[in-house]
């Protein structure tokens, strides 16, 4: 099976966990496209989703599925998100797609976390892949100082030579070489200094259940 095809299986596996009448929160990035294309299939039967991008919730309502603003709705039922990678705790990095912050909120917002992924994103330990960073442009030098002390290179996210802009109006760092031993002491750290708007650790909003895709299947990987 293709990667596409293992991202297409989780999609569809995530359906279980919406139930009837609730309102959804759907992640980012080319996973959670997957998912958003099985929801479609069972849009009459919930109330909506809550979204964590512009283009996830541009994708939903192509798709006529309501989309809902985080302050209109109470607690979510279910978020349904990917990660680019997720350890054996549950803890995660994510913010491929540059969502991280709203990802962080809606996750904040909803009563489980169901992580979807190809097997590739399970790892031993988080800092492989480059840790994205939302970051105030004023305090992004700064701030790729303090990662240069902690043995990290900080580089700003461009696109045809330009910075990356968020939906939220700010920058991106993705930070390379870290290995994180402590998700949650890690992520309390850097979430204070001054400048950071979201570190892409998450362990405070770490997954309960990870469907992860597998050329055998679905496995399914429980947190608590």
């Amino acid at each position: 099976m293709t990667q596409d095809e293992l991202k297409a299986m989780v999609g569809r596996a995530a359906l279980d966990y919406v139930a009837p009448g609730e309102i959804v929160g759907v992640g980012t990035g080319s996973t959670v496209n997957k998912f958003i294309d099985e929801l479609g299939r069972i849009k009459d039967r919930i109330a909506g989703a809550v979204s964590s991008s512009d283009a996830s919730t541009a994708r939903l309502r192509a798709l006529g599925i309501a989309v809902f603003d985080c302050n209109d709705v109470g607690e979510i039922a279910v978020y349904i998100d990917g990660a680019d990678e997720i350890d054996g705790q549950g803890h995660m990095v994510k913010g491929g797609g540059a969502a991280l912050t709203r990802e962080k909120i809606v996750a904040a917002q909803s009563r489980r976390f169901i992580c979807i992924a190809d097997e590739s994103k399970l790892v031993g330990k988080l800092g492989a892949f480059p840790l994205p960073v939302e970051v105030i442009p004023m305090a992004a030098q700064r701030i790729a100082r303090q990662f240069a002390a902690l043995g990290g290179q900080a580089m700003p996210r461009t696109r045809d030579g330009q910075p990356v802009v968020t939906d939220n109006s700010q920058h991106i760092l993705d930070v390379h070489g870290l290995s994180i031993d402590d998700p949650l002491a890690f992520e309390s750290s850097v979430n204070q200094w001054p400048g950071v708007v979201t570190v892409g650790v998450f362990a405070r909003q770490k997954a309960q259940v990870c469907l992860l895709g597998t050329l055998d299947g679905v496995r399914t990987l429980n947190f608590g």
